[in-house]
């Protein structure tokens, strides 16, 4: 009886070590009420948390804004399915699903700044280094980053950022007309679409910086991604800009992609590099 115990007891324990080393969790952003309203009383903003295991945490946190054009999310891709990646290297992985604009730009943007003030004020308690925080976006998640981290300022300003494919100008001519349409709306001033151009914002405060996309991606042009790289450069922001030869927009985290492997190994390389 002793013995079916023992085994009972090393069977349970080896069912739960999945679960114990995985710390994950779900918060509402905003539990006293969202600020600016976007009109849709059903559409939330939250966070879901992955913590790395304890003895191997480095204190490193990223937010992860997925992509969808500002219309919709990818958060499968584009958001959980980065989560193991970050957490085996040590870093706590922050899930965000933002709110969609509806005509105010403010609200994605507003969430994305709370996401960060969110991970700082738990600093202590998740065990992150509060000035090691950074942002990370693909497609339009990729606009909302580089915007954070172009303009937000305080406990809001991210330490680095990444970049997926990302759009980043709101200009006609290059942007990605369906993410400008849904941010700024068909009827943009240009004073509004020059301010989130982020390649126009940036500065040499802005923070260090990896941008990978696609040659032959015709949904958001690798202009975008390329233009914010040389802007970064011309500001002695250091920064890594990868252009594959193939795969096209919205790869993500998939093993489907062509270049995964790689593109895992340079993204490992780049956080290790600072």
């Amino acid at each position: 009886m002793k013995a079916r115990k023992t085994i009972l007891a090393a069977v349970l324990a080896a069912l739960c070590m999945p679960v114990c080393a995985q710390q994950k969790f779900e918060m509402n952003l905003w539990p006293q009420g969202a600020p600016n309203s976007n009109g849709d009383a059903a559409d939330s903003a939250k966070v879901w948390v992955y913590l790395p295991k304890k003895e191997a945490a480095t204190g490193r946190a990223v937010v992860i804004c997925p992509g969808g054009g500002y219309s919709h999310l990818a958060m499968s891709h584009e958001g959980h399915d980065w989560a193991p990646f970050f957490n085996n290297m040590g870093i706590a992985a922050v899930v965000l699903k933002y709110r969609m604009p509806h005509g105010n730009r403010e609200v994605p943007v507003s969430d994305a700044e709370e996401a960060l003030r969110l991970v700082r004020r738990n600093a202590q308690s998740w065990g992150v280094d509060a000035q090691d925080v950074g942002i990370m976006g693909s497609s339009a998640g990729g606009h909302l980053a580089s915007t954070i981290a172009t303009q937000a300022t305080g406990d809001a300003a991210p330490d680095f950022q990444i970049l997926f494919y990302p759009v980043i100008t709101m200009m006609p001519d290059i942007t990605h007309k369906g993410s400008h349409d849904n941010f700024l709306g068909p009827e943009a001033k240009k004073k509004d679409e020059h301010k989130y151009s982020n390649d126009l914002q940036v500065s040499r405060v802005t923070p260090r910086a990896y941008i990978a996309l696609s040659d032959d991606d015709h949904v958001v042009l690798p202009a975008n991604g390329v233009n914010y790289y040389i802007e970064l450069y011309r500001h002695d922001v250091p920064a890594t800009l990868h252009v594959y030869p193939s795969g096209g927009h919205g790869w993500g985290n998939r093993d489907s992609f062509m270049f995964h492997n790689e593109m895992q190994l340079d993204l490992k390389a780049w956080l290790r590099s600072f």
